[in-house]
C-alpha cells in the first residue's frame, strides 16, 4: 500500500502538470480567469498539504507563488511572457523541493542558490514582506486536546469527525489541527469520546475521537476547508462562520443580482457555503426524497443546511428573502427594476463554480491502484491463461464432451478476465503528448524559432508500460525535428512557407498496433547528403543502389549525423540509433518518410500490450512457433509442385501479387521430420506482406509473453517465448524483423521473372 507521502507526491505531480498546462494556455490568453484560478488552486493545494506534512521548505516557497497568483486573480498583475516563464521555472523548482522533502534530503547549495534567484525574481511582482509565510497570532500555550464546553462568539466553529480507518491509511489526525494553528489560532478544542467503545471491540488501530473546535483566522471558509482536502474522503467536517460575520454574509447575499438564483448559489456566492458542502447537501436531499413515501414531507434544502450545522438560520432566512425579492422583481416591468453592475456577481459565481465543479464533482470517482499491484494481477492472469491451456489440452485428450464444454466456458471467462485486466493498464497517450507542449515552448525559444505543436489522437490508448518506455524516444524525435527539421523564420519565408513552423504528434490504432507519428513541416531530409555521409562512414559502398526508404533509414545507424555543428540538442550522432534500439526492444519498428522542402514524418509502430497476446500456433519440425494473430492475414496449403521448398528465401505469385517468403525450417535450422504437404502463413505488418513456410497449422491460442534471457535477447527473428499447455516452450516470432528480411531480398529481384522462377500462382 502506498504511503501518505507517496500519495502526496503523486498528487503534487498531477497538480504541477495541470499548472504547467494552464500556464502554457495563458501565453495565448493571459487574462483568462479560469486558467489563472486553476494555477492558483494547484499551488494553494500543494502549499496547504505540504504544511500538513510539515514540509516547511515547500510551504515557504509556494507561499510566495500563492501571493503572486492571488494578485493575478485580483487583476493587479497581468501575465506576461516573462512572468509565465518565471512561474514555469518556479513550478519545476517546487517539484524538486517536494522530491527532496519526500526523500528527507537536505537542500544542496546549488538548489538553494536557485531558490534565492527565483525568490528575487518573484519579489519584483510582490511586496518584500510577502516573501515570508503568514504566521498565526501568537499562541501562549500548547493546543489543548482536553474536554471543555463550546461557546458561541466571534470564532469559526469546526466540527470534525474522522473515519475509523484514518490511522490505518497512514494519516495523523493531529497534524491537520497543528496546521490549522499555523494559519490561524485554535482557541479551544473539545474532544468528543461518544464513539469510543468501552468493551472488547476496542481496536487501537482505529480512530474513535472527534473534535469541536473554536477557531480564529482571517481566511474564508473555502480556505479552511482546503486544509482538510487531503483527508476529506476520510472525515466528516462542518464549518460554521463566526457570529460576527453573519451580518457581512447577509450583506453580500442582499447585493446579489435580482435574478432567479437558487438558495445554494447565493450561499456559495457569499462564501457562507462551499461547493463540497453544496454537493453533499444536494445528495442528502435526493436520498431523503427517494426514501420518503410522500415527497412533500421530505426535508427541504434549507432545513438540511441548518440541521447539519453548515450555515446559521439567519443566513438561510436572508437567502430566502433575497430569492423572494428576486421573484417579485421578475414580475415587474423592466423599467422598475433597479439597474445592476455590468459584471453581475452571478456571472462570476458561475465561472468559479464551473472550474470548482470540475475538480470536486462527486461523480468523478477514481480509484488509484499501485502499479506493482497491477503488474502482479497481470502476471497472475498470465499464469491463469497457461493453466487454462493445459486444462483444455487434457480435456481434448480425454474426449469427454461435457468436460470439453465446461472447459470451453472457463476459457471464455479467462479470456474476458484477461481483456479486463489488460484494460486496467491501458492509458491514453494524450497525457504523454501534453508534456511536450512545455518541451516545444522551451526548445523553440532556445533555438529562436516560432514552432507550434499540434496534437491529434490523444484519446488513443495503449499499455502503461509501453507509454513509460516510449517517452524518451519521443523526446529525442521531437527535439531532433525542431533542431534539424524546422527552419529559421527567414529561411521559411524564402521558401514561401509560413514563418512559424508546425510540429505534429498523432496516434492511432492499426491492426492490433498503435502508430505514433512525429511530423514536421521543415526542410525534409537531404538524400544526397545522407548518402555522402554514409559512404564516408563506410556504411554503404559507392556502387550500391538504395531506395529513398533505405537511404532515410541510414540516419538510425550508430554515430550517424549530418549536422554541421554540435549544439546542446543534437549533432553528436548519438540518439537516433538508441531510439531505434528502444523501440525494437518494445517489439516495435520505426520508419521515416520525407520530402525535401516539405517535411518529414517518423512513424513508430508498437504493440498495444507487452504482456498477453492472441497467437497462432504453427509447427516446424519438432518445434512450435507462435505468430501474433493480429499480423496473420491468411493461411494457404502448399504442395510439392508449388516450388517453395528449395530455397530459404524466395517469392511466389499470390493472386497476381509478389509475395516474398521465408522457410522457417531453414531460417531456424530445424532438424526434425519434414512434412511433404506444407502451409504458408501470410503475415502483414503495416503495408508490407510476407509468407512463412511451416509444416503444420495448429490453430489459435492465448499467449503469455515471457522475455528472453540476456544470452538470447539479441537473437534475430525472435521477440520472446511462451509456455504451452503441454509445458513445452514455444518461440514467438518477430514478424516485423522477418518481413524486412524477406522484402529486402525481394527488392533485388527482377519482378518480371516471377512467372519464370515460380510459375505456379497461389489462389
Amino acid at each position: 500500500m502506498s504511503t501518505p507521502e507517496e500519495t502526496f507526491k503523486q498528487e503534487c505531480d498531477d497538480l504541477l502538470a495541470t499548472m504547467e498546462e494552464m500556464l502554457l494556455l495563458m501565453e495565448k490568453e493571459p487574462e483568462n480567469p479560469e486558467y489563472i484560478a486553476s494555477v492558483f488552486r494547484s499551488m494553494h493545494t500543494i502549499k496547504g498539504t505540504s504544511g500538513v506534512f510539515g514540509f516547511e521548505d515547500v510551504v515557504a516557497f509556494t507561499h510566495i507563488m500563492e501571493n503572486l497568483l492571488d494578485k493575478m486573480r485580483d487583476g493587479e498583475i497581468v501575465a506576461s511572457d516573462e512572468l509565465i516563464a518565471l512561474l514555469l521555472d518556479s513550478a519545476d523548482h517546487t517539484k524538486t523541493l517536494v522530491e527532496h522533502a519526500i526523500n528527507n534530503e537536505k537542500i544542496d547549495p546549488s538548489l538553494q542558490e536557485k531558490e534565492y534567484e527565483l525568490r528575487g525574481l518573484l519579489c519584483k511582482y510582490i511586496d518584500f514582506k510577502e516573501l515570508e509565510p503568514e504566521e498565526a497570532e501568537p499562541v501562549d500555550e500548547e493546543v489543548d486536546f482536553g474536554s471543555g464546553p463550546t461557546v458561541e462568539s466571534e470564532w469559526w466553529h469546526i466540527s470534525l469527525r474522522y473515519d475509523y480507518d484514518v490511522l490505518q491509511n497512514g494519516m495523523d489526525p493531529s497534524s491537520f489541527l497543528l496546521y490549522l494553528n499555523k494559519i490561524g489560532k485554535i482557541d479551544l478544542i473539545t474532544t468528543m469520546f461518544d464513539r469510543l467503545p468501552l468493551d472488547d471491540t476496542f481496536n487501537p488501530e482505529e480512530c474513535y475521537l472527534g473534535f469541536e473546535i473554536n477557531y480564529i483566522c482571517s481566511h474564508n471558509k473555502q480556505k479552511i476547508e482546503q486544509v482538510f482536502e487531503f483527508v476529506r474522503d476520510m472525515c466528516e467536517i462542518h464549518i460554521l462562520p463566526p457570529k460576527a460575520s453573519i451580518t457581512r454574509y447577509a450583506e453580500v447575499i442582499s447585493s446579489l443580482p435580482e435574478s432567479n438564483m437558487e438558495i445554494g448559489e447565493m450561499l456559495v456566492a457569499s462564501g457562507a457555503l462551499t461547493l463540497n458542502e453544496l454537493d453533499d447537501v444536494l445528495e442528502e436531499q435526493d436520498r431523503l426524497a427517494t426514501e420518503s413515501e410522500n415527497a412533500d414531507e421530505a426535508p427541504k434544502f434549507e432545513e438540511i443546511l441548518v440541521e447539519h450545522n453548515l450555515v446559521h438560520q439567519e443566513l438561510v432566512d436572508a437567502a430566502l428573502q433575497r430569492k423572494n425579492q428576486g421573484e417579485a422583481d421578475a414580475n415587474k416591468p423592466k423599467q422598475q427594476v433597479e439597474e445592476k453592475s455590468t459584471e453581475p456577481v452571478q456571472e462570476k459565481v458561475a465561472a468559479a463554480t464551473a472550474v470548482e465543479k470540475t475538480k470536486f464533482s462527486p461523480a468523478s470517482r477514481i480509484l488509484k491502484v499501485d502499479a506493482e499491484k497491477l503488474d502482479g494481477l497481470i502476471n497472475l492472469v498470465g499464469e491463469l491463461v497457461i493453466a487454462g491451456a493445459t486444462t483444455n489440452m487434457m480435456a481434448n485428450k480425454l474426449n469427454d464432451e461435457s468436460l470439453i464444454e465446461a472447459v470451453s466456458s472457463v476459457s471464455h471467462l479467462v479470456e474476458e478476465i484477461r481483456d479486463s485486466a489488460l484494460n486496467l493498464r491501458m492509458v491514453q497517450i494524450g497525457e504523454t503528448f501534453t508534456r511536450f507542449k512545455r518541451v516545444v515552448r522551451d526548445v523553440s525559444k532556445e533555438l529562436g524559432k516560432d514552432i507550434e505543436l499540434n496534437i491529434s489522437g490523444a484519446d488513443t490508448e495503449l499499455d502503461k508500460t509501453v507509454v513509460e518506455k516510449i517517452s524518451d524516444p519521443l523526446m529525442h524525435l521531437v527535439r531532433n525535428a525542431m533542431d534539424h527539421g524546422i527552419e529559421q523564420g527567414y529561411e521559411r519565408e524564402k521558401a514561401d512557407k509560413p514563418q512559424h513552423g508546425t510540429l505534429s504528434l498523432n496516434a492511432y490504432h492499426d491492426s492490433g498496433f498503435i502508430v505514433i507519428e512525429v511530423k514536421d513541416d521543415g526542410k525534409g531530409l537531404d538524400r544526397e547528403k545522407i548518402l555522402a555521409k554514409a559512404m564516408e562512414k563506410n556504411l554503404i559502398s559507392s556502387g550500391q543502389v538504395l531506395s529513398d526508404h533505405e537511404v532515410y533509414k541510414l540516419i538510425f545507424e550508430p554515430g550517424f549525423s549530418t549536422a554541421e555543428k554540435v549544439t546542446n540538442l543534437s549533432g553528436r550522432g548519438v540518439g537516433m540509433d538508441v531510439v531505434k534500439q528502444n523501440i525494437e526492444a518494445l517489439r516495435g519498428t520505426v520508419d521515416i518518410d520525407s520530402e525535401k522542402g516539405v517535411g518529414s514524418t517518423v512513424s513508430i509502430r508498437l504493440p498495444l500490450t507487452l504482456a498477453i497476446i492472441d497467437g497462432f500456433l504453427v509447427k516446424v519440425g519438432d518445434s512450435s512457433y507462435v505468430i501474433p494473430l493480429d499480423m496473420v492475414h491468411e493461411c494457404i496449403d502448399l504442395s510439392p509442385e508449388d516450388g517453395v521448398h528449395e530455397d530459404t528465401q524466395g517469392y511466389i505469385n499470390l493472386r497476381g501479387e509478389v509475395l516474398p517468403f521465408i522457410r522457417l525450417r531453414d531460417y531456424f535450422k530445424e532438424e526434425g521430420k519434414e512434412s511433404l504437404h506444407k502451409s504458408i502463413v501470410v503475415v502483414q505488418f503495416g503495408d508490407q506482406k510476407a509468407g512463412f513456410v511451416v509444416d503444420e497449422l495448429l490453430g489459435e491460442l492465448q499467449t503469455v509473453i515471457k522475455p528472453l534471457g540476456k544470452i538470447l535477447q539479441n537473437l534475430k527473428g525472435v521477440s520472446g517465448a511462451t509456455i504451452l499447455g503441454s509445458g513445452a516452450v514455444a518461440v514467438i516470432i518477430d514478424v516485423p524483423n522477418l518481413i524486412q528480411r524477406a522484402t529486402r531480398a525481394l527488392q533485388h529481384v527482377d519482378r518480371d521473372s516471377l512467372h519464370v522462377n515460380n510459375s505456379a500462382s497461389l489462389h
